[in-house]
């Protein structure tokens, strides 16, 4: 790895290189819980959990689910917002050697049909409001057996009596039926031993998660995550994060643990150095801004758009944000201007990452203390390679030019589930392709320029989404921007921009284009802009620009009936 030139830029701080323990995954938790049993792993809405406390629920999670006869490389599917419950059937199903399945509560029954019966899950640990879909989803392949819990379960009194009654206004009120195949998780721990239990796994081989990726064409696939690659990561996350103190740290578990970057940066993590975890199961920028002011957290990673929530809260003054001392954003693109203000406003540092569930996620991220670049996703992870090769032929490109980013570490996934043929595309030599366009400068810095199939070509010109999104999030108006080609019959593609203004504002389409025009070369200047209220996103916040060209082309078809 000597040829690496970002290995100069590594703080001293930072190894190069480290031998990673070949371990459960779920060791994380027993070994805090062994050295700091009294403190607190879990605080659910005012709810506090001891390390001792957690570990005890998920021996006894483990050892009932090996009394039902879990084996291990049995799947488990865990289909919860951040609770305490998905973290004890996470941990518990690790233990019996099961794999995970970490399922979206958002999902409809055609999501959760193809997750389930793709992943082959025997079990589902759910919510109680979630049952009736999950058994409309499983019509034609019933599931063995499904563990139903309710968010009031775990939460302190008074909040647990007044549940129901707020459960009941937001349309989440569930009766139950309980039976064999129904269980209830509150007696599924009860009757369950809280003995030590672990079941032998070969850390390089054997899997401890199978993680859907985002699917926005098609169906998703089932990435195969080794105990090995969740462990190397949440060390080498770790050991960028060089100044954070054992058993000291709060982390604000905003970003969902049903997603890889989620499960890694926040769970794994934490219980890696015995943290305590805010578990926010839903992002609301009112409650988090008052959890930040409360709970004083320390670290808090998340997706770009909760870092504009933030910025733009009418009433953020109001609320001591001192706290924050780390954020790795992830997800999306970070624009400069969020980080600029987010960074002025808390006193914390905000860096930009980079990775993909294939990577268990993470493979590249800007120093926290010493030097990073704006616009950069920053300098690989120890052990971890890149490089930018030609999309076609794999040979490396020449410095600074842009190609596809491929990337090599302990990390990289294992394959995608049932999909030999398209592990074989993906995964070449060990290197993982990532269909990301890319450069790296002399220094060994990498700059995301977008997805290959995102790239916009008007004209014969190659776009960058991103490029046009940064001149956009400059303009004092914006508050959230996206671009996207939409077919032309002349140019090939138009550059759309998608606006959401700031509350308050007027910017005519007009003002925006002679903003970019001053600022980006004549091809790229969005020739359409639509201002909206919102945009669709994923629950973690990544903006879904293929749902607006997906909208842009039903437009086509329909105005072309039209004329018919």
């Amino acid at each position: 790895m000597t040829n690496n030139p970002w290995l100069d830029q590594y703080p001293d701080e930072v190894p190069h290189s480290y031998d990673y323990p070949k371990q459960n995954l779920a060791r994380f938790l027993v070994d805090s819980a062994t050295l700091y049993p009294q403190h607190i792993a879990l605080d659910f809405l005012g709810k506090k959990i001891t390390y001792s406390s957690l570990l005890k629920d998920v021996y006894r999670f483990a050892n009932a689910l090996h009394q039902m006869g879990v084996r291990k490389g049995d799947r488990i599917a865990v289909m919860l917002p951040n609770c305490p419950q998905g973290v004890i059937a996470y941990y518990g199903t690790l233990l019996v050697g099961g794999i995970a399945v970490m399922t979206n509560p958002l999902y409809v029954p055609r999501e959760i049909e193809h997750q389930l019966t793709d992943s082959g899950a025997k079990i589902i640990v759910t919510l109680d409001a979630l049952v009736d879909r999950v058994n409309k989803a499983m019509e034609n392949h019933p599931l063995e057996r499904i563990i139903v819990t309710s968010l009031k379960d775990y939460l302190p009194f008074p909040k647990n009596l007044l549940y129901p009654i707020k459960a009941k206004k937001d349309g989440m009120a569930a009766n139950v039926e309980y039976n064999e195949r129904v269980l209830s998780f509150v007696q599924f721990l009860k009757n369950s031993s809280e003995k030590s239990f672990e079941v032998p796994v070969d850390a390089e081989k054997d899997l401890a998660l199978i993680q859907y990726t985002g699917g926005t064409t098609g169906f998703a696939k089932g990435v195969m995550l080794t105990h090995m690659n969740l462990v190397s990561n949440t060390i080498q996350a770790q050991l960028w994060f060089y100044r954070s103190e054992i058993a000291k740290e709060t982390y604000l578990a905003a970003l969902p643990f049903f997603h890889v970057f989620g499960l890694t940066v926040l769970l794994n993590q934490a219980m890696y150095i015995a943290g305590t975890l805010l578990l926010i199961p839903r992002f609301q920028i009112d409650e988090v801004l008052k959890t930040i002011h409360k709970k004083k957290p320390t670290v808090f990673p998340g997706a770009p758009t909760m870092y504009i929530a933030v910025i733009h809260h009418p009433e953020v003054s109001r609320f001591d944000l001192s706290s924050i001392q780390i954020c790795i954003s992830g997800a999306a693109p970070l624009p400069v201007e969020v980080q600029e203000r987010f960074e002025k406003m808390t006193g914390g540092k905000l860096i930009e990452g980079y990775g993909l569930t294939e990577a268990s996620p993470v493979t590249h991220a800007n120093n926290i203390w010493e030097k990073r670049k704006t616009g950069s996703i920053g300098i690989p992870f120890p052990d971890t390679v890149a490089k930018v090769v030609h999309p076609e032929t794999g040979d490396e490109m020449p410095l600074g030019d842009i190609g596809e980013l491929v990337v090599k570490g302990p990390q990289v996934m294992k394959g995608y589930w049932n999909r030999p043929e398209e592990t074989e595309r993906t995964l070449r030599d060990g290197w993982l392709f990532t269909g990301d366009l890319a450069r790296m400068d002399d220094e060994g810095f990498f700059y995301i320029l977008d997805r290959r199939k995102d790239l916009i070509i008007a004209g014969g010109y190659n776009i960058y989404p991103r490029e046009v999104e940064e001149v956009l999030f400059e303009h004092p108006d914006v508050e959230e921007a996206v671009v996207a080609g939409i077919n032309d019959p002349y140019r090939g593609e138009n550059v759309k921009a998608y606006i959401v203004l700031r509350k308050g504002s007027i910017v005519t389409e007009k003002e925006l284009k002679s903003w970019c025009k001053e600022r980006l070369a004549v091809y790229k200047v969005p020739k359409i802009y639509e201002f909206r209220e919102s945009l669709p996103k994923t629950l973690v916040g990544k903006v879904l620009r293929r749902k607006l060209i997906e909208e842009e082309n039903e437009k086509l078809v329909n105005q072309s009936k039209v004329d018919l």
